[in-house]
């Protein structure tokens, strides 16, 4: 098992990271391959931006 750098992968061994990559994409197929409607661009970015402020409020909250 050859141990990888922590500079150069976040896994410990390259069978880890062949192993994820895999899964990854296995998983991205999966999406590609599935026939549920897509979800509007705009839509999501709405949520991703509310997500953001609420955990910005809550770091803010902790902070004081």
């Amino acid at each position: 098992m050859a141990k990888l750098s922590p500079i150069e992968s976040k896994f410990g061994s390259t069978e880890e990271a062949e192993a994820y990559d895999v899964w990854f994409r296995a998983k991205v197929q999966r999406a590609l391959d599935s026939k549920e409607p897509g979800i509007p661009h705009d839509e999501v970015m709405a949520e991703m931006r509310a997500l953001i402020e609420s955990h910005r409020r809550n770091a803010a909250d902790l902070a004081t």
